[in-house]
């Protein structure tokens, strides 16, 4: 009875004169509106549509070293029910270049405006038109498997924080292999990072960054990760730098005064703790003390560590003393 009671109350309120007033309204917008889609999908109309494409039937001693175009752009004219076809369906699907045909050989291959079209227009109504194509033509190049494996290297402007300097950089993986045409496998040195831009840091900083394209080069892997170790900058003084001397003739020997060299500098924290004196080298010069005959001899710093900046010597004059063996 619940159920029933439901129904004829339901039935009641939709049948009433005001509603029935309502559902004709609804009824007649809802045909006018079939009649407004009608109308407007029997226009022609002009669209770009973005069409899959890829090389197939590449032989496995074939590696493709461009960067393959993975979309085509075709402007396609046509009755408005026709493109909405085209636009929300998979009607197009996926072009397939195949190597063989269009391979020019010498490494490259091209597809012509005219063939682009063609392909495409082999997967269209009849009544459709291909008005345009972008890009107009396809081009690959290729090598037989030929590669080498270079280095990474970044670049770009990664500067951190004052008083901080980039103590080591190490990157995941250090080298990569290039697929490319011998010509260009025999000029590249190092692949570098995409520009990189990153300022004022402290902390050691991890970077996730895309390799930098080369035309008509394969990149494997196309990625890498780069830490930037940061120090301390510092002073620090080393005093006991033993001072050599050049050019010294067999039994000779040439005594100095002071024995050792002070050595200013700058450098990391964590590396002035594994310094030592002999990674420094302090230089006299017997040939230039017997012409200058000069009672002070100069000294020269000839050899820092690697990391080290700003080395000077306290003094750079001392006095001397030749003597026999």
């Amino acid at each position: 009875m619940g159920i029933k009671r439901i129904f004829i109350t339901i039935r009641n309120f939709l049948f009433s004169n005001v509603n029935k007033q309502f559902l004709i309204f609804v009824f007649f917008l809802f045909l006018s509106g079939i009649f407004w889609l009608v109308i407007t999908l029997n226009e022609t109309y002009e669209k770009d549509i973005k069409i899959p494409i890829r090389v197939v039937g590449i032989p496995k001693n074939v590696v493709l070293t461009s960067v393959p175009v993975d979309t085509v752009r075709a402007t396609i004219r046509d009755k408005g029910w026709v493109m909405m076809v085209y636009l929300y369906t998979d009607r197009l699907g996926t072009i397939q270049i195949p190597f063989k045909i269009y391979d020019r050989g010498r490494g490259t291959g091209v597809v012509g405006t005219n063939d682009l079209k063609r392909m495409i227009e082999q997967r269209m109504e009849l009544s459709s038109k291909v008005t345009a194509v972008k890009p107009d033509h396809l081009e690959f190049s290729y090598n037989n498997g030929e590669c080498r494996r270079v280095p990474v290297r970044w670049a770009g402007r990664v500067i951190p924080d004052q008083l901080y300097f980039i103590s080591n950089v190490e990157y995941l993986p250090d080298s990569v292999e290039i697929y490319a045409s011998k010509e260009k496998l025999d000029s590249i040195r190092a692949v570098y990072t995409e520009a990189l831009n990153f300022v004022n840091f402290r902390d050691s900083l991890t970077i996730d960054c895309q390799l930098a394209h080369i035309p008509d080069v394969k990149v494997v892997p196309d990625r890498v990760q780069i830490r930037f170790y940061t120090d301390v900058l510092t002073e620090e003084t080393i005093s006991n730098v033993p001072i050599h001397c050049l050019n010294l003739p067999k039994g000779k020997v040439l005594r100095t005064f002071p024995r050792y060299a002070k050595v200013h500098f700058v450098a990391g924290v964590s590396q002035i703790r594994a310094l030592r004196a002999d990674d420094f080298k302090v230089v006299a010069d017997y040939r230039e003390i017997t012409e200058s005959h000069k009672e002070k001899c100069n000294l020269y710093l000839r050899e820092v560590p690697r990391g080290v900046s700003h080395a000077v010597l306290d003094t750079k004059q001392v006095d001397y003393l030749i003597e026999d063996e």
